[in-house]
């Protein structure tokens, strides 16, 4: 909700001086001692109103192949504004792929590579069991028995050792396309950071770089401010301290034009929990205070409020 104020009590007694006449100007004067010597009455303090700003870097390596960002430009939160040359990432892309499928390819089966050492320990079994069979009988001597038995035991070591000669290199490839999946997956994330967005919706304030030019991590580009959320930095004493608390609603008001303010409501979002010296560009109600301590209004801007301007406070 927004307010329309009568003209402050100072206008007045100065538009007396410079347009009544002598003995009017004394009764006027005295009849308002208060408003001509106390400009700061009405409010419990001031301040400057600043909104929350955030420096775009460049995270990615290359030439700036697109940026469409203009000063003054209305931005939205993810919103693509360029992005950096990725030839040399897409072909690292495509040889670390490639090398996922031959890892891949090179798996081996562990069933169909023991195959044949299977099938052979099944034919010596069941010859065991025939001649097992043909012994009980007295049909032949036990030796082939204990022959067969013997083969079936190194048919069995042979087995074993293969199978886990295949279980080794299948797990040794499996390392090694985990590895080539790790590296994708960082390349990836490079070619993301490639691409230029905004981080928050917002009003572009500040243009550090131009298309064509060569980006490195950390070089800044834009600067973007949420000037829908605008916030009032003020100070306070420590007497006025104990009457406001985070989350309490108040007023705040912006300078309209010289003869009128605009109040809006606002919201205490933080209380700064150490006291400094009073700015030289801040006044308080007590004139005198030399420590005060700063907090934050947050208020949401109809587009009247400026960074930068003046505001005043009232709880």
């Amino acid at each position: 909700m927004k307010i329309r104020t009568k003209p402050c009590l100072s206008a007045l007694c100065r538009l007396a001086r410079t347009t009544l006449c002598p003995p009017l100007q004394g009764l006027l004067l005295l009849l308002l001692p208060t408003a001509c010597t106390s400009p700061s009455t009405g409010y419990d303090a001031s301040g400057v109103f600043e909104a929350t700003e955030v420096i775009v870097s460049a995270q990615g390596t290359g030439e700036l192949l697109a940026f469409g960002v203009e000063e003054g430009q209305t931005v939205t939160q993810g919103e693509v504004l360029g992005y950096i040359d990725t030839l040399h990432l897409s072909l690292q892309h495509r040889q670390l792929k490639a090398s996922l499928h031959a890892t891949e390819y090179r798996q081996l089966d562990e069933s169909r590579q023991s195959a044949a050492l299977q099938q052979q320990l099944g034919n010596l079994q069941r010859e065991k069991k025939r001649f097992a069979a043909l012994h009980d009988e007295d049909a032949v001597p036990g030796k082939q028995v204990d022959d067969i038995d013997y083969q079936i035991s190194v048919v069995t070591r042979q087995l074993d050792a293969t199978r886990e000669q295949l279980a080794s290199a299948n797990r040794s490839l499996r390392q090694q396309a985990q590895g080539i999946r790790a590296q994708l997956a960082q390349t990836d994330n490079q070619l993301r950071k490639c691409i230029i967005s905004s981080p928050m919706t917002g009003v572009v304030l500040s243009k550090y770089t131009e298309q064509g030019e060569y980006a490195v991590p950390g070089k800044p580009l834009f600067k973007v401010a949420d000037l829908k959320r605008i916030k009032l930095r003020a100070y306070l004493t420590a007497p006025q301290l104990t009457t406001l608390k985070i989350g309490q609603q108040v007023t705040v008001y912006a300078d309209r034009d010289e003869t009128g303010r605009t109040a809006y409501e606002g919201t205490v979002e933080w209380i700064s929990d150490q006291a400094e010296f009073t700015p030289k560009t801040i006044q308080t109600r007590d004139e005198r205070a030399n420590l005060v301590y700063a907090v934050k209004i947050a208020v949401q801007n109809d587009g009247q409020i400026k960074r930068g301007m003046y505001g005043d406070l009232k709880f």
